[in-house]
């Protein structure tokens, strides 16, 4: 717990960081006094908020007992099991096979699928989905994965402004750093992001799939499942997540489709990777049980 507890402040810290850069660019002292006290309300926003507005960027519709019955049953059931309050359940309408937990505590917590995940996975591949989203839970990755998206996300966009709008007015003596200078940072800094999220994303994957499948007791289900998700994944498009490429590390496998940075700087382990730490449970010296 204070693992993670310590990789959210040295994610805020380099997430605020930027902030200040992208400030005194364009700024000078008073910018980057001005993109620190943003940065702070920033986080601050994100902390409380941050799962909500994910939650919307991708359409994401509540499920309960009644509109969602069996999908809601194996949540609670597999929640049960692990000691967990029941988090709210969540479907988003899209054909690419996907899922993500997010909330800021276990308290707080929801796990979103798409649609395309409930028509393509059997039963026991999709338990074994739903125990990696709430193994994220249970560790607290979630606080760090959601505040990572939308933290990462507000520097995109105000890098994207600085462009557009902080390259003209002032005089150049008031800036510190040359005009091409704040361009180039201005560039480059939602790639730094990009990077933060790199960082933190790998080694919660593996721990997730490992947990998942002691949580569902099959981790050949989850080995299929992640087989499956990757394969299909490639032959659908996810507009929610290609607008808002930022959240892409919260799924469980790479939404986004195309080369570029999206292919360069990958956010989740190899799948085959997975598969095969996944199908090393299975053998007599690997830890069994939950």
């Amino acid at each position: 717990m204070w693992g993670n507890w310590l990789k959210t402040a040295t994610l805020l810290a380099g997430l605020t960081a930027l902030f200040g850069v992208l400030g005194m660019a364009f700024g000078g002292a008073a910018g980057m006094l001005i993109m620190l006290l943003l940065a702070g309300a920033v986080n601050l926003w994100a902390w409380w908020q941050s799962d909500k507005l994910v939650l919307r960027m991708h359409h994401a519709q509540p499920v309960d007992s009644r509109s969602g019955a069996p999908l809601y049953r194996m949540v609670a059931e597999l929640a049960q099991k692990a000691g967990l309050p029941m988090p709210a359940v969540y479907l988003i309408h899209s054909a690419q096979p996907n899922a993500f937990a997010t909330g800021r505590d276990p308290q707080h917590a929801a796990v979103a699928v798409t649609s395309g995940l409930l028509q393509l996975l059997s039963e026991r591949e999709l338990r074994g989905v739903l125990a990696h989203e709430l193994a994220h839970i249970l560790h607290r990755d979630t606080l760090l994965s959601t505040l990572t998206a939308t933290i990462a996300g507000a520097v995109s966009n105000l890098s994207q402004f600085l462009l557009f709008f902080g390259g003209s007015g002032g005089r150049d003596d008031e800036r510190p750093i040359h005009p091409l200078l704040a361009l180039v940072i201005a560039l480059f800094a939602p790639l730094a992001a990009m990077l933060i999220q790199m960082a933190i994303s790998r080694a919660r994957e593996f721990e997730a799939d490992r947990v998942g499948a002691l949580l569902s007791g099959d981790p050949q289900a989850l080995a299929s499942a992640l087989q499956r998700i990757e394969r299909y994944a490639q032959g659908y498009v996810m507009p929610s997540a290609e607008q808002h490429p930022e959240t892409a590390q919260m799924m469980i496998i790479n939404p986004l489709h195309g080369g570029g940075l999206a292919g360069l700087f990958r956010t989740h382990p190899v799948t085959e990777e997975r598969v095969a730490r996944l199908l090393a449970m299975l053998r007599p010296s690997a830890s069994s049980g939950w």
